[in-house]
Parts: C-alpha cells; sequence; structure tokens
C-alpha cells in the first residue's frame, strides 16, 4: 500500500474525509435562494394576511383606514353574516345555499371527470385500436379551444336535452371540458409504467376490465389525487359557466360571492366581503394542503412526461 502522508491523518489517530469541505448552511448562495424564496412567499401571503385580519374587525375599526394592523377586538360576526345573513341579490341567505349547490356540482363532475379519463388514457397508453392517433389529437385540441366558444352551442344543447339551467347540465359541462387535460395526464402516466407488466398481465390471461381495476388503478394513486386537485380547484372557483348555466336558484358560491362583493345596497362591509371569500376559497385549499404531498408524487411519476 502506497504511504499515506501525515497530513491525511488527524492528531487523535483518525483519517481525515476524503472528498470537498462540506458547505456552510448560511453560504452566500444558499441565503440568496431562501431569502429570495421568503420574499416571493411574503409577496403572496400578504394579501392573504390583509383578508384575514379585516374578516375578523367590525365596521367602525376598519374606518379607522389601517388595514394592516391585527384586530383590536376580534369579531367572528362578519364570517357568521356572511354564511348565513349576507344578501346575494333577492335573498338575504348568505353562501349557505351556494355552497351546498357547490358540492352538489362539484362531487360527480369530479368522479365523472376522473373516471373516464382514467378509462380513456388506460385505452391510449396500453390498447392500440383503429383511430386512437386521431382520437388523441382531437382530445388535445380540445384542450386548447377557448371555453368562450363553447358558450351557445352548449346552451342550445342543454336547452334541447332540458338540461339548461339545472345543476345536472352544469355537471355535464364541467365533465366534458375536464376531459381533454385529463385524459392527457391519465395517458401520461400509465405510459410510464412498466409495459412488461401489461404484457405479464395479458400473458396470464387477464383482460381490459381486470388489469384496469386490479393492476392500473391501484398504482395510480398519486395521479388521480392530480386529476383530482386539478378538477375540485377549477370546478369550485369556476364562475363563468355557473352564472351561464344555471338559475339563481342554482347558483354556486362563486357566482353568490360576486353577488355579495357588487352589492350596492346600503353600506359596503368589507369585513363581510373579505370573509365571504375566505369561506369560498377555504374547499380547494384544504384539499391541496391534505393531499399536497401526493400530488408532488403525481407530477414526479408521469403527470407531466410525453
Amino acid at each position: 500500500m502506497p504511504d499515506k502522508s501525515m497530513s491525511d491523518w488527524c492528531s487523535d489517530g483518525q483519517r481525515v474525509p476524503d472528498g470537498p469541505r462540506p458547505s456552510s448552511g448560511f453560504s452566500r448562495r444558499n441565503v440568496m435562494i431562501y431569502g429570495t424564496l421568503l420574499v416571493i412567499a411574503l409577496y403572496y401571503l400578504f394579501p392573504l394576511y390583509v383578508m384575514i385580519v379585516t374578516s375578523l374587525k367590525g365596521m367602525p375599526e376598519i374606518r379607522i383606514g389601517n388595514i394592516f394592523s391585527p384586530p383590536v377586538d376580534i369579531t367572528f360576526q362578519p364570517w357568521v353574516k356572511a354564511w348565513s345573513s349576507a344578501c346575494t341579490g333577492l335573498d338575504c341567505d348568505g353562501l349557505s345555499r351556494g355552497f351546498w349547490n357547490s358540492v352538489r356540482i362539484l362531487i360527480p363532475s369530479t368522479i365523472l371527470s376522473v373516471a373516464i379519463a382514467s378509462i380513456n388514457g388506460y385505452v391510449l397508453a396500453n390498447w392500440r385500436f383503429r383511430g386512437a392517433d386521431l382520437f388523441f389529437t382531437i382530445l388535445i385540441i380540445g384542450a386548447f379551444i377557448p371555453y368562450q366558444v363553447m358558450i351557445y352551442p352548449l346552451v342550445i344543447l342543454l336547452r334541447e336535452m332540458g338540461l339548461y339551467g339545472s345543476l345536472t347540465g352544469l355537471v355535464l359541462v364541467h365533465t366534458v371540458f375536464g376531459m381533454p387535460i385529463l385524459t392527457l395526464l391519465f395517458r401520461n402516466y400509465f405510459t410510464s409504467v412498466p409495459e412488461e407488466l401489461f404484457r405479464a398481465a395479458r400473458v396470464d390471461g387477464a383482460g381490459f376490465w381486470q388489469i384496469y381495476f386490479q393492476i392500473m388503478l391501484p398504482m395510480s394513486l398519486p395521479i388521480i389525487v392530480v386529476a383530482t386537485i386539478l378538477q375540485v380547484t377549477g370546478i369550485w372557483n369556476d364562475f363563468l359557466f355557473g352564472v351561464i348555466y344555471t338559475k339563481p336558484e342554482n347558483y354556486p358560491m362563486t357566482v353568490q360571492l360576486n353577488n355579495i362583493v357588487n352589492s350596492v345596497r346600503g353600506v359596503k362591509e368589507y369585513n363581510v366581503n373579505m370573509a365571504a371569500a375566505l369561506l369560498t376559497a377555504g374547499v380547494p385549499l384544504i384539499i391541496y394542503i391534505a393531499s399536497g404531498k401526493l400530488f408532488m408524487r403525481g407530477i414526479t411519476a408521469g403527470a407531466v412526461k410525453g
């Protein structure tokens, strides 16, 4: 063995570790990176802070004009009023009716669109059929067509089907418009699954639905979470379809929020407006926080692969 120089050994007889010296946690590079991220986070969190503190203040305190100061006397009355008694047009029943309308729209729309898109993606990735490339091309084109182009044709279609103004019609609209992008996500995810797994199942005699339910579907939890978050966010925050394809008694929560904020009757209650906005944003925010890790797993496991 070659002789080691004395500089390779510590005074206590231990060998000096090879390789570069580990960088300090407070290096210039780390300070720049984390400092920039902190500034960006504060930039996006500051409006949320203003909304929260405003929703917890009474109107006399708001009229003082200091929107950045925390509330002196915390009150939850604006939240109660936003939920149960704020005027959303001719009715003064708050956001509660719009909330349950949004729930009745959200759940079937999300389940239907994710279920159908997962089957479409599975077929396009593993089962080749005549016209598959044309079908996939049409779906991709559909993902980039502006929604506004389809508004009037869908009004006529829903009217002829007897669904215009109903929650069922709006569920159908959200399901159809969510199909192209969700199919693309599932197709790319199933493409990333090793093809040998699919072939082994075929050799063992597994059929179309058996492979889907017993092999592909259990492996696709991350991408299902990604698709669900995208649909929940898009459907819950939708205003355009809600105001066009439903009647006032079926308005979703976002339309009710718009009616509260833009109401010109009486005093402008900014604390109620902020509370209503926070209540409306709560559902997608909670879902994203609860499933954030699975969302990142789905993105990195094939959601954006071609």
